[in-house]
């Protein structure tokens, strides 16, 4: 086996469904050849190690743009920020960040901590699924309120956000995009009505604020409304959920760093920090080459497409000491959990803050949590457990 056939047979092997529960020594071993081409006749690049991800995601000389890829040149695309380079990506963010600003996120606190303590006060605390009874309702209710979304169709939201991310797997490794076209379908001709009846009026929810917003006589458009409304969805709600289960799960598989945290529940925000690095949601994202680049002794082509290993790079020794040890005192933020360079999560601060939230009353609640049972949702991208029950001591009201 050549040394292409063996960097695409981990490749490959990272996308099995035997991989989900634990991928992290895949990743130790294309982290130890990266960067190195894959793919069909080595037309890709794999990145892995911190400091090559770390230099991707900044370089300028990376395109957001997918579609450069020839492999990728016949997807279409949604006309999302995150997929745009400047001076799109620059107008578009500058532009929703006038509605979605850190104190904008703070301000939601109140509402996240009475949601996690309606959550905990209804959970059974002899066999919990924390996944659906917390990870996955508290962030789709936030987004929900914060667009001002009735109550009522917060499970039409449920169900786009689950097809939506699973569709994340089907473009990186060449599956079918039909349910991902259709999910969006119908998430626009929902939106298309309730940005009908916001325009002209003074609300203050979040989509109201994005019909409104605007800058030297510039505005989002219909359709860069409901691309954005799409990747607040996704990221409002899959990445915050995921987040929750994987810091869970490291807590649980560490009963020193749980107690830690239970006897100082002020440390919830290094448990979650922690969490990102060691087992991030977001485990994969890609670029193309913009003209030529060289890394290490690979000088690449205009149009490459690179692969960038969040999760690797999490666990790499090089950045990390003792990487694969979860302590929620590292005190490190170095990690690339929520990207970097221009591309950095406009949504960090909520994500941060509604984690954070559910651990601190977490640790002050819920007494000797006991992991019965975990399965892996079936996506590579976004990593995440499916299904996370517990047994516990109680949950104090």
């Amino acid at each position: 086996m050549t040394g292409l056939d063996s960097r695409n047979a981990l490749l490959a092997a990272l996308n099995r469904p035997s991989s989900r529960a634990d991928p992290y020594a895949l990743l130790r071993r294309l982290r130890e050849v990266s960067p190195a081409t894959v793919g069909p006749g080595g037309t890709m690049l794999l990145v892995a190690r911190h400091r090559d991800c770390d230099r991707v995601l900044r370089d300028p000389a990376m395109s957001s743009d997918y579609r450069r890829a020839p492999a990728l040149s016949s997807v279409r695309q949604t006309r999302m920020f995150v997929t745009l380079d400047p001076p799109d990506h620059t107008r578009l963010r500058r532009l929703v960040n006038k509605a979605f600003t850190p104190r904008a996120a703070a301000a939601l606190e109140p509402r996240a901590r009475a949601i996690v303590t309606e959550l905990l006060s209804t959970a059974d605390p002899d066999e919990f699924d924390v996944v659906s009874g917390l990870a996955y309702p508290l962030p789709l209710r936030i987004i929900c309120e914060m667009l001002g979304v009735p109550r009522g169709d917060i499970g039409l939201f449920a169900d786009w956000s689950d097809r939506l991310t699973q569709s994340l797997d089907a473009l990186m490794f060449r599956g079918d995009l039909a349910d991902r076209d259709q999910a969006q379908h119908e998430f626009a001709a929902y939106f298309a009505d309730l940005i009908a009846h916001r325009r002209g009026r003074d609300g203050d929810d979040l989509l109201s604020r994005l019909v409104r917003v605007e800058e030297n006589g510039d505005r989002l458009t219909e359709d860069e409304l409901i691309s954005t409304l799409i990747l607040l969805l996704t990221a409002g709600h899959e990445t915050i959920a995921n987040l929750i289960g994987n810091t869970l799960l490291a807590l649980l598989h560490h009963p020193d760093q749980l107690a830690a945290l239970r006897a100082d529940p002020a440390l919830a925000a290094g448990a979650v920090e922690e969490a990102l690095r060691y087992d991030p949601p977001v485990q994969l994202v890609a670029r193309t080459v913009r003209g030529g680049y060289r890394i290490g002794d690979l000088d690449l082509p205009d149009r490459t497409l690179v692969l960038v290993l969040l999760g690797a790079a999490g666990r790499d020794p090089g950045a990390f000491p003792d990487p694969d040890r979860y302590d929620i005192k590292r005190g490190s933020t170095a990690h690339l959990a929520f990207s970097a360079g221009p591309h950095f999560c406009l949504g960090a601060a909520l994500a941060r803050l509604q984690t954070t939230v559910v651990f601190e009353s977490f640790a002050g609640r819920v007494v000797d949590p006991e992991l019965v049972e975990v399965t892996h949702r079936p996506n590579v991208v976004m990593r995440g457990p499916g299904r996370l029950v517990i047994r516990t001591g109680g949950i104090a009201c």
